[in-house]
């Protein structure tokens, strides 16, 4: 070391460099008051490397006036000063290459932290779990996986279908990335948008003396007829036990959408199902929708996280396809 390099290294030791003050302990506050943040230190190796001001911030791509005011508010920052201007250009000082050589070492520290921060977002994007109740899972989820193939065609994507209770546990316990349900109420522990509307109604075969019926089912008619229904957890059943108080009367229960409506296609007897599963089936008579009066029967689908963890990479662009 020279003896210009050790003076410098000396008045880099003070409170100005984060190192200890003259009572021996270590400056207090925060560390990123006290060290130069990377675009300086970048800027500073490429005027050692270039050996002018101006060439290095055409590198880093800033003016040059941004430049000098950025090395003035370095050397206020450290204590010392770094580099001497002329017209011949720019030179490092003793002190500057001391810190010019501190500095490449945390520019590569940074560069490390990039790649391997680069490399968890990479396997994060790898995959994406998704958790959807029987509803959204058959008949929204698959356009939606569709549109997300063509945006991330990288991402292996894993569906596991289930009632709404089911897909809140898998959230809670890190099984899945994006969950989706049907009940009237967000699960505890979820964060949650809406991202669609549906219905429910009351279907029966064509055969089924509702089927001819013209005057609308009471609250009272339909709480005391056995239906066939879907298993208490699922986001239908929720919506139907509220709308009656908790009085619908199972004639079956069943833990799948497509097994409640073969069944009622069947003529096992009626049922209440969404709009979005019985709509071909309503449109070519194979089931007949029947009118309620005063009970409501509406609800949101939505999609649900854990509280406090915004979807981030492929399950924040899934969510955003739910909306367009």
């Amino acid at each position: 070391m020279t003896e210009g390099q050790a003076g410098a290294a000396g008045a880099c030791r003070g409170p100005a460099t984060g190192g200890t003050t003259g009572t021996g302990r270590p400056p207090t506050g925060s560390l990123a008051h006290r060290v130069p943040d990377l675009g300086a230190l970048e800027l500073l190796l490429a005027v050692a490397r270039l050996g002018s001001l101006g060439a290095a911030a055409r590198e880093v791509g800033i003016t040059q006036p941004a430049a000098s005011s950025r090395v003035r508010s370095m050397e206020r920052q450290l204590g010392v000063a770094l580099v001497d201007r002329s017209p011949r250009g720019s030179r490092l000082t003793d002190a500057g290459a001391l810190v010019t050589d501190w500095a490449r070492r945390v520019v590569e520290a940074a560069e490390a932290f990039d790649v391997g921060a680069q490399a968890l977002r990479d396997r994060r994007d790898s995959r994406l779990r998704v958790a959807a109740s029987m509803t959204i899972a058959e008949y929204l989820l698959p356009g939606w996986l569709l549109a997300l193939r063509a945006q991330r065609p990288d991402t292996a994507v894993s569906l596991l279908a289930g009632n709404s209770t089911a897909v809140a546990e898998r959230l809670l316990t890190g099984e899945a990335d994006l969950g989706f349900v049907e009940g009237l109420t967000v699960p505890a522990g979820l964060d949650s948008a809406v991202v669609a509307h549906d219905r429910l109604i009351v279907v029966t075969a064509p055969g089924h003396p509702w089927a001819r019926r013209r005057a609308p089912l009471s609250a009272a008619e339909l709480s005391t007829t056995p239906l066939i229904l879907r298993e208490k957890g699922s986001g239908t059943r929720q919506v139907l036990d509220a709308a009656l108080g908790g009085l619908a009367r199972p004639l079956i229960e069943l833990s799948s959408t497509t097994a409640v409506k073969a069944a009622a296609v069947g003529g096992a007897g009626p049922s209440v199902l969404s709009e979005l599963v019985v709509r071909e089936e309503l449109a070519v008579r194979r089931l007949v929708a029947v009118p309620v009066a005063d009970v409501s029967l509406s609800r949101d689908l939505r999609a649900v996280w854990p509280t406090g963890h915004r979807p981030t990479g492929p399950a924040r662009d899934l969510l955003t396809l739910t909306r367009t």
